[in-house]
Order: structure tokens, then sequence, then C-alpha cells
């Protein structure tokens, strides 16, 4: 049979072969803090490709080193951060899979600990730095950030087409822009975060102006072949004054005419302390939303855990394929497992792991 999953979908010159895809998932583990990729990040990404993936998208990547989460993220600024990702998307094209990278700048969220050593944000003696962001409104928790000047802020797109042309030269098919979960395109969006009066300031068209001149300075690098996604936040789940769905409709609307191909649509990290309320495919809803609002493909994220679950994501028409994160942390062979939940056969199981088919799984009461 023909699942809606795992029909290969198009855009642009780049097929995917199914639309079980890997969401980026900060890995804070180069360990050297020059963000050069290593051998963690091969065998993570590419256990996925293994696994049956049909994209895998690099973590948030810094477009400059003070563009980082932590000291310990990845980037891809020079020549020796794009070496070393060539070598893992040849092997994710090695297994079938297409590779992407997000682009990111933290902003405000940048310069702190990983969640494993440290809280808050890095003082500069030990390789912090001082953070930026639209306006000099701190993430509770963190050090006070600098406000951009407009002169710095028209510098920044030429930043994101710079760190394109690295990752076109790496090999990667997809580019990301990085606009949600609090991050400084995300803190230009949001009116709880940008207070600015200027041209990048008060309106839902200005504060949305940096986004837009990102979204065509990477379009300009990709050529007509190459995808852009955008990642967004949907809300920042703190209507009425925050960022709402409505906001995430119209920019998306705006990033399609920008050169966007399709939007991933994620929701929070803005606020600090906000409750969401979570639950199996709560995010579903955004991303179609967007989808019928917006005009233009979208991916779902957020608890989707189950084969039958993600499968009604694409088959219903709610999004055009499914960003999967801890379930593939969990399971790296996930697309292998799903399509013989759904009775789909495959032909790209890894030979040396045929011996492993589900068909030859023996059954045990």
């Amino acid at each position: 049979m023909t699942t809606a999953l795992f029909t290969p979908f198009t855009i642009r010159d780049v097929t995917f072969r199914n639309r079980l895809w890997v969401s980026p998932m900060c890995q804070y583990s180069c360990e050297d803090q020059d963000g050069v990729p290593t051998d963690w990040h091969l065998v993570h990404l590419g256990s996925f490709a293994r696994g049956g993936a049909g994209l895998i998208v690099a973590e948030a990547s810094g477009v400059v080193p003070e563009g980082r989460i932590t000291p310990w993220c990845t980037g891809i600024w020079d020549e020796a951060q794009r070496d070393s990702w060539a070598r893992i998307v040849d092997f994710i094209h090695s297994q079938g899979a297409k590779a992407g990278i997000q682009l990111a700048h933290a902003g405000r969220k940048g310069s702190t600990h990983r969640e494993w050593s440290g809280k808050g944000s890095v003082p500069l003696p030990d390789g912090g730095w001082t953070a930026v962001a639209p306006s000099p409104i701190a993430f509770p928790g963190y050090a006070d950030p600098r406000e951009l000047t407009a002169d710095e802020i028209e510098q920044l797109p030429a930043a994101w087409a710079a760190s394109a042309r690295l990752a076109l030269d790496a090999g990667f098919d997809v580019l990301e822009v990085h606009a949600a979960h609090g991050y400084l395109l995300h803190e230009f969006l949001s009116p709880l975060s940008n207070t600015r009066t200027d041209e990048y300031g008060g309106s839902l068209e200005n504060r949305a102006r940096l986004l837009l001149a990102v979204i065509r300075a990477v379009r300009a690098e990709a050529g007509e072949g190459v995808p852009v996604f955008v990642r967004l936040s949907a809300t920042d789940w703190s209507e009425p004054d925050g960022w709402t769905i409505d906001d995430t409709v119209a920019v998306s609307e705006w990033a399609k005419e920008a050169g966007a191909d399709l939007v991933d649509v994620s929701s929070g990290g803005l606020v600090a302390g906000v409750h969401i309320p979570t639950s199996p495919g709560y995010q579903v809803r955004f991303a179609s939303a967007v989808r019928t609002g917006a005009h233009v493909p979208t991916g779902a994220v957020g608890q989707i855990v189950g084969a039958h679950q993600a499968e009604q994501v694409i088959a219903s028409g709610d999004a055009d394929a499914v960003f999967v994160g801890r379930e593939f942390l969990r399971d790296p062979h996930l697309p292998l497992r799903v399509a013989h939940e759904l009775g789909e056969e495959l032909d790209y199981w890894p030979k040396p792991y045929t011996r492993a088919d589900f068909s030859q799984r023996p059954n045990v009461a």
C-alpha cells in the first residue's frame, strides 16, 4: 500500500523520499567551542539517515559566533565548519536522505550555559559574550542584552547569506531560517520583546522587516533550485499582547512572497513560565492554520509519536510533512518501524540490517 506519510514530496529541485523528517535538535557538543561539528554530530545525524528519514535538519547553527545559543553550539560562519559539515552531509546522502541546516541567531538567549552544565548566561571571562536584541529587555534569568543599532540590523541579512553560501558549498539540500523559540528573529517579531520606535518596531510590517530581508538574502544565495524553509513560533502563548497565530499567518504569506517554500510551525519560547497546554499533536492545528490561511506548505511538530497519528496529519491535509524530535532520539530507525506499523513496504532498508526486518521479528507472548 502507499501511505500519505511515505509518499515522496518535491519542493523546487529536491525530492524527499518521505514526509517523516527530523527536527533540528541542539546537541551542545562542540567541546572546543569553535562551532565545528564533530564525530558526535556525524553519528547523531547519520543514524537518522540510516533509519529512513526523508530529511534531517541539523541543529540551530550560528550565522556569527555571537549567534550561538551556547559556546558549545555549532556554527556555519567559516570554512572549517563548512568542511566538517560536508562530511556529515555526504554520509546522509549516502543513505538516501536529504540534509538541511537551521541558520540561526540566538539574540538575547545567546551566551548561555548548556542545560546540564549550569544556569543562566556564561560570563565573558568563561567564554561568553554580550548578547544582542532588538530592545534591551532580558530573557528572565539571563544577562541584559545590548540593543542593536539600525546599522547593525541592516548588516544582519548579509550574515545569513554568507552562512547560506557556506551551507550550500557543504552540500546541504535545504536551508531553514530560524525565526522561532524566542531567538533573535522571533524577538523582532513579537511586541513583547520588540519595543523599538524606528522602522524595525511598532507595526507588524516593521517587526517583520528583518525576517523578510533575511529570507530574501538566503533565497538569493539558494537560487531557484534549493528549498528555503522558515521556522516560526505560531504563538507566544501570551495573548492578547504577544505574538499570535493571526500574526503568524500574515507573516507566513509575506515570507512566501519573499522566497520561502515551507513554514515549519512550532510555538512558544519567548516568554518564560507561560503555561502551554501540551498533548499529542498539540501544535498541528497551527500548521493547518498557516497552510490554509497563507496558502503555503507547512511542517507540523509537537508530540507526534505514533505511526497512525503521523499518517493522519498528512492524510488529513493539516500539513505536508511532520517534523519529529524526541521520538527520533528514542528510536533513530523510527521511519522503518512506522512503515511496518502502517503496512508500507520500503525499498531503503539498510542492506546490513535486512536480517532485522520487522517481518522476521519473533512474536513474544
